[in-house]
């Protein structure tokens, strides 16, 4: 299962609690940071493009100085998309085989937040989306990362708009709520998906 949304949607969320009900969840985030840790080629291949200000005293990537740089440039953007997002499916695709290894009729979650955009919904069998209004993501995203509202738009312009994910992904996790009713609406889900799992392997 692909699992996606907007920014500050509440995709986390739905990824732990996918995880405590016995999915193996693949984090996208978690392959791109591993993938530009120091000594990585990736790291190297985006100093060599971007320059010795996008990596921090400590040798490692500084993701605010970059983030700053490519939400606002979209040429940019789709230049560091092109040095990692390929490492990063590598890493992920790793992680499934791992997984359908050990069990093969068990859920895989896959979290990739540019699902959609990068055509990665067509690597999984199946698709979610965690959704909540605009406006939520916008003041979610300011407190959670202490960004500006014109940052935090910025961050929301470089995907697609929340509504256009729900009209592609096969379910769709409503979080404009209180959190307890996105976590009903998951386990819901999950068992769906155990169901479908074991009938594509009978």
């Amino acid at each position: 299962v692909g699992l996606t949304g907007g920014i500050a949607t509440g995709k986390s969320l739905v990824a732990e609690k996918l995880a405590s009900l016995g999915a193996v969840v693949v984090d996208a985030d978690d392959a791109a940071r591993a993938a530009v840790a120091p000594g990585r080629p990736a790291l190297e291949e985006i100093r060599a493009h971007f320059g010795d200000k996008i990596v921090g005293p400590d040798g490692t990537l500084d993701r605010p100085a970059l983030a700053r740089l490519v939400f606002h440039d979209g040429s940019a953007r789709r230049d560091l998309e092109r040095i990692v997002h390929p490492r990063v499916f590598e890493r992920m695709a790793e992680a499934v085989s791992r997984a359908r290894a050990t069990n093969p009729q068990g859920v895989v979650v896959l979290v990739v937040p540019l699902l959609f955009e990068t055509g990665y919904d067509h690597s999984v069998d199946r698709t979610a989306v965690v959704v909540c209004r605009p406006d939520q993501q916008v003041e979610r995203v300011m407190k959670r990362d202490g960004l500006s509202r014109e940052e935090a738009l910025a961050r929301l312009a470089a995907q697609w708009p929340i509504e256009e994910k729900r009209r592609k992904a096969d379910d769709v996790i409503e979080n404009s709520t209180r959190p307890e009713n996105a976590l009903n609406q998951v386990e819901t889900l999950f068992a769906q998906w155990v169901l479908l799992g074991r009938r594509r392997l009978t």
